[in-house]
């Protein structure tokens, strides 16, 4: 009986120390470290929509989804089967793959980011956005680049490829036909031509939309100064300033007003921008 009540008394003292003990406190998580694919936030300083564009870009990285040739651009932001490129024997099996090229996959990203389908078009219309927060030549480098922004590969007439930046030298891309999307090393030379940050919020200054088909800009506002760029269709665009310069006379109008463009640093004729022969509202260029 007596060794009976001990063994109760120490399972009560027990049992007492057990109660008044202090909690133990759980150690702060860990931020999320990139997946295996090494695909994720690498380097401090992006926006939160530019983390969540990166995240949506990553997913596709990690669950292995094919590049395409012409892949996502379909009605609304996703993976859509490809089609054959005829310059590209890799692409025969693209029309059999779900999956995205470069520009749909920035397209998609920045839809989840956004909310909405804030950049829907090709590498030039992505890079050229009127949403455009900064923007940044080769000749920077990676120095001023922040997680989020969209490296652009070509010229400034034919924007053939767009990245993601991650940080710390890389960025996810749909590379080519053959391949999964993928992270790769920044690639500097050669072609590369400048980079962009979106900015998903509002747009502002004084923004307009072309019609027409396969109007160049120029680099003065003259029709004979050297081409930038051709818009392949109507496409939105944002005017800084207009001016009275050369005459010109095109699809039964006539008109001397040009309007300067500055996310394409370059000209063109208002006689393609929707609305009066002067842009309403818009400055006087110095």
């Amino acid at each position: 009986m007596l060794r009976r009540t001990g063994i109760i008394g120490t399972l009560i003292g027990l049992l007492t120390l057990l109660l008044w003990a202090p909690a133990a406190v759980a150690a702060p998580a860990a931020p999320a470290a990139p997946a295996a694919s090494g695909c994720g936030v690498l380097a401090s300083g992006g926006s939160a929509a530019a983390e969540r564009a990166i995240a949506a870009a990553c997913a596709q990285v990690d669950a292995g989804t094919w590049y395409t040739w012409g892949g996502g651009h379909g009605a609304q932001p996703g993976a859509t089967y490809g089609q054959v490129d005829p310059t590209d024997p890799a692409s025969a099996h693209d029309p059999e793959r779900l999956g995205f090229d470069c520009s749909g996959l920035v397209r998609y990203a920045y839809a989840q980011a956004a909310g909405s389908d804030i950049l829907n078009g090709d590498a030039s219309q992505q890079y050229y956005t009127v949403r455009a927060a900064a923007r940044f030549t080769a000749d920077q480098g990676t120095a001023p680049l922040l997680p989020g922004d969209l490296l652009a590969y070509g010229t400034s007439a034919d924007l053939h490829h767009i990245a993601i930046y991650l940080g710390a030298g890389k960025m996810v891309e749909a590379k080519q036909s053959g391949t999964h999307l993928m992270v790769s090393d920044v690639r500097l030379g050669g072609d590369y031509f400048g980079a962009v940050r979106v900015d998903t919020g509002a747009v502002t200054g004084h923004v307009f939309k072309t019609w027409g088909t396969g109007v160049w800009t120029k680099k003065s506002p003259s029709v004979g100064a050297g081409r930038v760029y051709a818009f392949p269709g109507p496409t939105t665009i944002r005017v800084e300033c207009q001016k009275h310069a050369e005459v010109v006379t095109s699809d039964g109008y006539t008109n001397d007003a040009w309007a300067y463009l500055p996310d394409y640093k370059a000209w063109m004729t208002n006689i393609y921008i929707q609305g009066p022969a002067w842009l309403d509202g818009v400055p006087t260029c110095a």
